[in-house]
């Protein structure tokens, strides 16, 4: 009979208060395109980051793809970084065909790279995210609580650390309450206090929880005026709305209509080298769209961009998403791993592990202001005139799609489906 090893997936996804709307400079413009397909030539080989970057593009759009099939008309939120950071981390101790699986279903093909490369990838991902000189609040980071009859060996305790800088805490997870109570504090502390009791129970025979959590707090350039923001219709499908806190700007935006797939993509930056894009399907097509979400779709649109003034309606939105993230990795073959033919035999000594259990909980929040200190009544004079054409008006009151992007490691952080802008799983 094999020991559990209890994996446990954790972020708070988004805290993006603070909406704020800038055009590209120049030299911003050089850096907004998350990833190319020849992504080597134009960053230089040497970058262990950008040749991991297209894989874990990939291996977004086919969590989202598997999440969507189960969603049905519900929303959808998740970090697909923090979840492959998670699996690669784990992967130092995998071996055979659970390795296979693993690296299949995270999209890496090592016939293009070579398995240091991927860790080596990561661990530049994440001394990139957690510059503490950025301009966005960031912060990603792995944790092991390891029971004490479990002895860890020495290489896969090395390569965690160094790779993943995982802090490794001694834990009595056989005391599970006293056990929750540490796992919910280290996790309270990490999320900044947005996330509070979320392990509610533990395996009778679990010998290590793996955490790992992101954090994000981004602000635009100019905000959003609250002064504008009024209540509307948000129709989540054709025959049923909502009342939603929409705001408003008449800016420029770097925007573009895709007439083949029938949308509009809005990207709205945040101050410092992230970015975020939202796509808003027209009536009927989302389906369409979503189908050919892939890393080419969105390179695409990111070449295509261009510079111009609309008018822009966006609601105030707060959701959360949990995974059972075994259950859609089942469905994307990742399935050894989770069975007594789990050969994690590179983790720790005369051990048989498995893991038993895998959740993904994500958060996002978007309003008009960020801080106190931001939160300043702003009454803006421009010049009236007449315009011609005028300019468009893109409306966000119908369900659309979100993508955030780290523009210094080309990383998808966060990406998700808003139907409902008022409803929490």
């Amino acid at each position: 009979m094999k020991s559990a090893l209890y994996l446990y997936l954790l972020l708070l996804a988004l805290e993006a208060q603070g909406q704020y709307v800038f055009s590209l400079s120049d030299e911003q413009q050089k850096q907004k395109i998350p990833y190319s397909p020849d992504h080597s030539q134009a960053e230089g080989e040497n970058l262990a980051y950008v040749k991991i970057a297209p894989s874990n593009a990939d291996f977004a759009f086919r969590f989202y793809n598997k999440a969507r099939e189960e969603a049905s008309n519900k929303n959808i939120f998740f970090s697909p970084l923090s979840i492959s950071t998670a699996f690669a981390m784990l992967s130092l101790g995998a071996r055979s065909n659970t390795l296979s699986q693993l690296h299949k279903g995270l999209s890496f093909n090592l016939t293009e790279m070579e398995e240091p490369e991927i860790h080596k990838g990561f661990q530049h991902v994440l001394q990139l995210l957690n510059d503490p000189h950025r301009e966005v609040q960031l912060n990603m980071g792995n944790a092991l609580f390891i029971s004490d009859e479990l002895k860890l060996l020495q290489k896969f305790l090395d390569d965690v650390m160094y790779f993943y800088y995982s802090e490794a805490i001694s834990s009595n997870l056989q005391n599970s309450l006293e056990a929750i109570k540490e796992i919910n504090k280290y996790i309270e502390t990490k999320t900044h206090g947005k996330i509070v009791d979320l392990l509610k129970s533990l395996d009778s025979d679990t010998v290590m929880v793996l955490v790992n959590y992101i954090f994000f707090k981004g602000y635009w350039e100019k905000p959003f005026n609250s002064l504008y923001t009024r209540d509307d219709d948000f129709f989540w499908d054709a025959k049923n709305s909502v009342k939603a806190k929409m705001m408003h700007q008449k800016k420029r935006f770097n925007i573009h209509r895709d007439e083949n797939l029938s949308c509009w993509i809005v990207e709205i930056p945040y101050k410092g080298n992230a970015t975020s894009l939202f796509i808003l399907p027209d009536e009927g097509t989302m389906q369409q769209v979503e189908d050919a979400l892939l890393k080419e779709t969105v390179y695409n649109w990111m070449q295509s961009l261009e510079n111009r003034k609309i008018y822009l309606d966006l609601p105030k939105f707060s959701i959360s998403s949990t995974y059972d993230v075994k259950s859609l990795f089942e469905k994307m073959g990742v399935t050894e791993l989770f069975s007594d033919q789990a050969d994690l035999s590179g983790v720790a000594e005369k051990t048989l592990l498995k893991v038993s259990k895998v959740i993904h909980k994500a958060m996002v929040h978007v309003s008009e202001n960020g801080t106190e200190a931001a939160a300043v009544t702003l009454i803006e004079v421009v010049p009236y005139s007449a315009e011609f054409p005028p300019p468009p008006r893109i409306r966000f009151n119908r369900p659309f799609l979100m993508i955030i992007i780290d523009k210094i490691t080309h990383s998808i952080l966060f990406m998700g489906k808003i139907v409902n802008p008022n409803k929490e799983d």
